[in-house]
């Protein structure tokens, strides 16, 4: 039983297939021109599919990975480099939200674009603009939230001296008769409100102070 478990424990896949590699004299360096050409050549015949058999048709000593990604992240005609546009931002930005990290998904929706550098550009620049963005946006909607406590303090004061003066002048009248018909604390309470939810609030206290 040990003997069998240990020659379990010996047999791993990965390695197996990092062993079959090397025997088969497989490249792992960086790509030459001669072998971009051969490449190309190869895609020309047979199409961008079935990437071992590419490889072996164009005579290389590469997986059909590396050549898969060799031709999609640099040698597709009608690949883009760099010069994102302000449209593909707010489009890579929204199918992030959707999709998250699933980055060759995102460049399917991008013509010319590759997954890879998608990434890279979400890492290096995007994901900070957004953080950014966002945090300026809670800030702003918590100011709102501030301007309109203020603004309910002063209104329930008003209403409570109405109250009270109201109340002093009509003491000889019927029961009732200047009483609101609704609890004015429950009106103006804005305390659960989640304050992402709130970005009307700006504009409102702006047209109320105008």
């Amino acid at each position: 039983m040990d003997d069998h478990e240990s020659v379990k424990e010996e047999v791993n896949p990965a390695v197996m297939l990092k062993n079959q590699s090397a025997e088969k004299g497989a490249n792992r360096g960086s790509w030459t021109d001669e072998e971009d050409r051969k490449l190309a050549e190869a895609i020309e015949i047979y199409g961008p599919k079935r990437w071992k058999t590419i490889a072996s048709k164009a005579g290389l000593k590469r997986c059909g990975k590396s050549c898969r990604l060799r031709w999609m992240n640099y040698l597709r005609p009608n690949i883009k480099r760099g010069n994102i546009s302000d449209q593909e931002e707010d489009l890579i930005v929204r199918l992030h939200k959707l999709l998250g990290n699933r980055w060759s998904l995102i460049a399917g929706r991008l013509p010319g674009r590759t997954d890879n550098e998608i990434k890279n550009y979400w890492n290096s620049h995007l994901s900070k603009k957004v953080h950014q963005k966002e945090k300026q946006s809670k800030g702003t909607a918590e100011m709102g939230c501030s301007r309109i406590r203020k603004k309910r303090k002063a209104m329930m004061n008003e209403v409570k001296a109405d109250r009270t003066r109201e109340g002093n002048s009509s003491s000889g009248g019927a029961p009732g008769d200047s009483k609101l018909s609704f609890d004015v604390d429950d009106f103006f309470d804005f305390s659960n409100e989640d304050p992402m939810t709130l970005e009307w609030i700006s504009k409102f206290t702006e047209m109320d102070d105008g």
